[in-house]
């Protein structure tokens, strides 16, 4: 990923935004959230992710690697699915 290059007025303008105190911030467009709301976010799963050296058949890995970027996703999204199955079975 290229990193983007911020002008002077740009970082001064963080910078600026940086120093404002919490109580001048202006949170009047952000929609209020019911404790109800939150406890619905909460089903929103996000796995932890773990690094692990995997070893695959290279024919399988080059046919995942085809599909171009996010090839790792999608073997973990097709393991997980087998994973899924397993347990429906169960």
């Amino acid at each position: 990923m290229k990193a983007i290059q911020l002008t002077h007025e740009q970082l001064a303008m963080l910078k600026e935004l940086g120093e404002l105190p919490d109580e001048k911030i202006d949170y009047s467009d952000i929609p209020q959230r019911s404790a109800d709301w939150f406890k619905e976010t909460g089903k929103m799963y996000r796995p932890v992710k773990v690094q692990k050296t995997l070893r695959l058949d290279a024919d399988v890995l080059e046919w995942f690697e085809q599909g171009g970027a996010g090839y790792q996703t999608r073997i973990n999204a097709v393991l997980r699915a087998y994973v899924q199955a397993k347990k429906h079975a169960a």
